[in-house]
C-alpha cells in the first residue's frame, strides 16, 4: 500500500493534475533531471519540471510497474512507449515529516529515451 504522498502522486498522475503540486511539494524542494546537470531547487521550478513531465509522459501507456516504498522514500519504476520508443525509468522520491515531497529524481533509459525526452521537456518549460 502506497505512503500518504505516493497515493496523492498516483492520483495527481493519474488525473494529470499540475495543480495539484502546489499542495504537495515542499518549499525547498528539489528536482533531480535525467537532462539536466545540476539540482534544480524550490518549490517553483521542480512544479515546474514535474508539470512538464505530466504533459509528455502522461499517456495511455504510461503505467507504473513496481513500487518500493520506506517510511519516508519511495522508488516507482514506470514504463511507457513515446514516439516509437520504449522508455523505462524510475522516480526516486523523499519527503518530510508533513508528508511534502522534498526531493524528487528522475532516472530513464535507454539512451534514446533520453534523448527523446530532453527534447520533449526542453520544448515544454520553453513554453512556461
Amino acid at each position: 500500500m502506497s505512503s500518504g504522498p505516493i497515493t496523492i502522486w498516483h492520483q495527481l498522475v493519474k488525473e494529470h493534475n499540475v495543480r495539484g503540486l502546489d499542495a504537495l511539494l515542499a518549499e525547498d524542494a528539489v528536482f533531480y533531471s535525467p537532462v539536466v546537470n545540476t539540482p534544480q531547487v524550490g518549490k517553483s521550478v521542480t512544479k515546474q519540471y514535474l508539470s512538464a513531465a505530466l504533459h509528455v509522459f502522461a499517456n495511455e501507456s504510461f503505467h507504473y510497474v513496481r513500487e518500493l516504498t520506506g517510511d519516508r522514500e519511495a522508488i516507482l519504476e514506470f514504463e511507457l512507449e513515446l514516439d516509437g520508443i520504449a522508455i523505462n525509468g524510475v522516480d526516486m522520491i523523499k519527503w518530510d515529516e508533513e508528508g511534502k515531497i522534498t526531493e524528487f529524481k528522475v532516472m530513464l533509459r535507454p539512451l534514446k529515451a533520453v534523448n527523446l525526452i530532453h527534447q520533449k521537456m526542453a520544448a515544454m518549460l520553453q513554453q512556461a
